[in-house]
């Protein structure tokens, strides 16, 4: 219970961080280009983790470091592919969407993002879903549908199909992530951020844009880091622990975090769609924290790196000197293993129902 509720606690405060900074944007960027604001999100993103690593590493005794969690030979291609989907794919396709799409619209659309991320978890890589948890993710989607709905606008544009085929791309991105997740967050994080930074600011300056003062690099950067680079360090943690499909659902109340904010930076009466938006939501979320999910279920043999405690999961003896602080990373196997309990689809539970 208490694992669970941390979880999602995580999955909500990375989808506060993300959807904080639309309004932030706005704020802070007004006339930059579009490739221009995403190359600067994603390289203070990239930026900032890179030297929150160095100092983490700084502080690890040798021995720690000689023990940290490190990506697999075998890992590569998904981090890869997680890169080019999420972190070069998507974001080009929005721009290039938003170009003949009105916000409204592309709003809406956006909301697809959460429905293809469950369908490739539940469809492709057979991640375990009941009713429960479907309803839940019907809930925030409607409710991510209520927020962004405008009566009267136009019909779907030519370049709405841009703004799904990006949806797909960080779908798939969220997916290939999952392959990775048990190890360092940071890393992964940092890598995607200073990829795409880099990709997003290229084309930008390639099309014409030109480099905003000091001041305006600085605000974009660091809201990126937060916004883009904190919130994805807690959204792999959250992939980690929950599964794809619940922290897509998670990470999809983000729009209600930006138009919170708003509310609070331009304050005026909420709108009846905003409470409807958020009571789905929290009926989505609510849905999604009380699923019980046991039955009799087997371990492999599975030999990984990652931060962990001596659980029931992690029944190891160390060929190192090991002074029993918990958690505490190093390479360790688990054996076969029969047992019977509540259990999300995470790092160690990905079996088949």
């Amino acid at each position: 219970m208490h694992s669970r509720h941390n979880a999602a606690f995580i999955a909500l405060l990375a989808a506060a961080l993300f959807g904080a900074t639309t309004p932030l944007a706005k704020t802070l960027l007004g006339s930059l280009s579009p490739f221009m604001v995403a190359g600067l999100f994603y390289l203070g993103s990239g930026v900032g983790l890179a030297f929150g690593i160095l100092f983490q590493r700084f502080r690890r005794t040798a021995g720690e470091r000689e023990n940290e969690s490190r990506i697999q030979l075998v890992e590569v291609p998904w981090l890869l592919g997680a890169i080019a989907a999420g972190g070069i794919a998507g974001p080009a396709l929005l721009m290039l969407g938003l170009r003949t799409t009105p916000a409204a619209t592309s709003s809406l659309l956006l909301n697809l993002e959460g429905v293809f991320t469950a369908v490739i978890a539940w469809v492709v890589f057979r991640e375990n879903v009941d009713v429960q948890i479907f309803l839940g993710m019907v809930a925030i989607v409607l409710g991510g549908v209520v927020l962004s709905w405008q009566p009267g606008a136009a019909g779907v544009p030519p370049g709405a199909l841009l703004v799904v085929a990006a949806c797909v791309a960080w779908a798939v991105d969220n997916n290939l992530t999952r392959k990775v997740s048990a190890n360092d967050a940071m890393v992964i994080a940092c890598l995607k951020g200073l990829v795409a930074g880099s990709v997003n600011l290229s084309i930008a300056l390639l099309l014409g844009a030109h480099l905003p003062g000091i001041g305006k690099i600085a605000a974009a950067m660091l809201t990126g880091f937060a916004g883009y680079g904190v919130s994805l360090v807690l959204f792999v943690v959250a992939l980690r622990n929950l599964g794809t499909a619940r922290t897509g659902a998670y990470f999809s109340v983000a729009p209600i975090f930006g138009v919170a904010l708003s509310l609070f930076l331009w304050p005026e009466v909420p709108s009846l769609s905003f409470g409807i938006a958020a009571a789905l939501m929290a009926l989505g979320i609510w849905l999604h924290i009380r699923e019980r999910h046991e039955h009799p279920h087997t371990h492999e043999v599975q030999d990984h790196n990652h931060r962990h405690r001596h659980d029931e999961h992690h029944q190891h003896t160390h060929d190192f000197p090991w002074d029993g602080e918990e958690p505490h990373t190093h390479p360790h196997q688990h054996t076969p293993i029969a047992h019977t309990h509540g259990h999300f689809p995470d790092i160690h539970h990905r079996h088949t129902h």
